[in-house]
């Protein structure tokens, strides 16, 4: 080839590859800004748009009219600490060995080798923040400091982790802490009830700060995980009570995010994501939210334990008005922020692929993976391929009977369930096991899973996987 033809065709290719962070940006290249917010414990239909009964969600509404929202987007297992690992490095949390919800007394931390979302963006100069919750570690070799965050401020665990839960009365006192500092090495209730005001507050203060250059800002609600502390200015504020409560201060934390982007103008080119962690802790009853017509909650790898609310706003990128029915998760934001960003992701395996078409509503975009595994702890309990969800023989917990209320928790029971297979697009509450008639499907998703077993492993089986990644431990 002639060299000028060669040199065309790099200046080519180069051009296409930077097209994803300088399109819609204007003339000189701009990489976007990026928001992610997270709740905790909050419900599929715990949106205004999803159904939301006796609270208001105009916020979340706003952003799901300006932009899309997702009714199949997953996280990796329902709860918590599992949850958050997906989240930061776009693998199953089995992958980089971080399941459950470790409490004050472990010793380990997310793997320093996982390349995390901050570390990502912080390659191409971005300034990193999350105010609220972590979970991936309470040591201070641990905190959000050594994964590439310039900026922490929240706790390091959950709010139920402390000595005034009913739940929790053995855990030692529940620390607040900045950077890698603790501020406040017990946190009482009223502190409590400042801290969904105050991580929204910290939002906009580092929004206004940074405007001038690429941020990541991730605001990771403690609520509304029990317990339940709205401000004072909230108490009372819906007719659903205290849940609706603290959802409609967390919306209205929303807003003003929302708003210093408009007022900095920096809404064109930033990316805002809302989403939880997993679903409802359905056995705290009202205070407790709800997963609509799913089935179960947090705890479980049904729908209602890890199909989640989800919404996506990026003007010039996603389409006012956007509703994505194909799945997602969670483990795919990594990789979706690296495409947009432009930069690598490191050398480690990761198990996310970029959504972007997807949020740009390109037609036929469908979901960038085969099949999608629900783990819960060390258990391959379930898996899914395009509409098909193939569940694998397990206990799980269940209510037993009513759920509790104001702030206790009602009983669980173990139930068992078989090998069953369901359509979730036809029967999205799980209620119709129909492997009896689709022999072959139950076989391609049942090979589908002997490949992950492999990798990650799976108890359930006595499986061992070959590819699991351990997290960093401590003396």
């Amino acid at each position: 080839m002639h060299h000028s033809s060669i040199v065309a065709a790099l200046v080519a290719v180069a051009s296409l590859l930077g097209s994803v962070a300088t399109t819609t940006f204007g003339a000189e290249p701009q990489r976007p800004n990026i928001v992610l917010i997270v709740a905790d414990d909050q419900g599929y239909a715990d949106v205004g748009v999803s159904g939301a009964e006796g609270f208001e969600t105009p916020n979340l509404d706003r952003m799901a009219r300006n932009g899309a929202r997702f009714t199949s987007f997953y996280v990796s297992q329902g709860v918590c600490g599992a949850s958050r690992a997906s989240i930061m490095t776009g693998c199953y949390a089995n992958r980089v060995s971080w399941l459950g919800a470790p409490g004050p007394g472990f010793r380990g931390g997310l793997a320093a080798s996982e390349m995390t979302i901050a570390e990502l963006v912080r390659q191409a100069g971005y300034a990193t923040a999350i105010f609220g919750k972590w979970h991936l570690g309470s040591r201070i070799e641990t905190l959000p400091a050594a994964h590439g965050f310039d900026e922490y401020y929240g706790l390091p665990y959950s709010n139920d982790m402390w000595p005034h839960h009913p739940t929790s009365n053995s855990y030692p006192d529940l620390p607040l802490i900045e950077g890698t500092t603790v501020i406040d090495p017990s946190v009482d209730a009223d502190e409590q009830r400042r801290l969904t005001g105050a991580y929204s507050r910290r939002a906009v203060d580092f929004i206004e700060r940074h405007r001038d250059q690429p941020f990541l800002l991730v605001v990771t609600h403690a609520m509304p995980h029990v317990p339940l502390f709205p401000s004072q200015d909230f108490v009372g504020s819906s007719a659903q009570g205290t849940y609706g409560d603290v959802i409609q201060e967390i919306d209205a934390g929303v807003g003003l995010i929302l708003d210093s982007l408009e007022r900095n103008s920096l809404t064109d080119r930033t990316l805002v994501i809302y989403t939880s962690d997993n679903g409802p802790w359905l056995s705290y009853g009202n205070h407790a939210g709800s997963a609509g017509p799913l089935r179960e909650g947090k705890g479980t790898a049904w729908e209602g334990g890890v199909r989640i609310p989800c919404l996506m706003q990026m003007p010039g990128v996603i389409p006012a008005g956007l509703v994505v029915d194909e799945w997602a998760a969670t483990i795919d934001l990594l990789p979706t922020f690296a495409e947009l960003t432009g930069q690598p992701m490191g050398s480690l395996k990761i198990d996310g692929r970029s959504i972007l078409p997807l949020m740009k509503g390109e037609p036929g975009a469908t979901s960038p993976h085969e099949a999608y595994c629900y783990w819960y702890g060390t258990e391959l309990r379930a898996i899914r391929s395009g509409p098909w969800k193939l569940v694998f023989p397990h206990q799980y917990r269940t209510l037993a009977g009513e759920p509790g209320g104001d702030g206790q928790p009602g009983p669980y029971r173990q139930e068992q369930c078989g090998l069953e297979l369901y359509h979730l697009v036809d029967d999205i509450g799980e209620s119709h096991d129909v492997a009896a008639d689709n022999p072959e499907v139950v076989e391609r998703l049942s090979e589908l899973a002997d490949q992950m077993r492999q990798e990650l492993g799976d108890s359930l089986q006595g499986v061992r996987g070959n590819e699991v990644r351990p997290h960093d431990t401590f003396e």
